[in-house]
């Protein structure tokens, strides 16, 4: 399997998703998108900017031009990194909901501090 393909799987994985989640937050089909994972298929430039702010990562690092594999991240990283992805696939009401959940966490932890 190439690079790509591998890549497109290990970031998935580091961030929770499932390629059919990652197929319909880009805006294709699943059966596409589990070409490009399989190595089947490369897409065109313009799925792959979008296939690469989906997972969070650069373009670059998809198709292991650079890479961060040797950087050690802690816990704490790993979640925001979810988190920061995750929020890209959220429309504004459920923004909205999140940030007073968000806030109230928040007030509750310095209340208790």
């Amino acid at each position: 399997m190439d690079t790509f393909a591998l890549n497109l799987k290990r970031r998935a994985e580091q961030l929770g998703i499932s390629n059919a989640e990652v197929a319909r937050r880009a805006g294709l089909s699943d059966r596409r998108y589990g070409n490009y994972v399989s190595g089947v298929r490369e897409p065109d430039l313009s799925t792959l900017v979008r296939i690469a702010d989906v997972l969070g990562i650069s373009v670059d690092e998809l198709l292991g031009v650079t890479a961060n594999e040797n950087k050690v991240r802690t816990v704490e990283e790993e979640f925001q990194d979810r988190i920061s992805v995750a929020l890209k696939a959220l429309k504004s009401d459920d923004l909205q909901r999140l940030v007073l959940m968000i806030e109230a966490l928040a007030t509750g932890l310095k209340q208790s501090a």
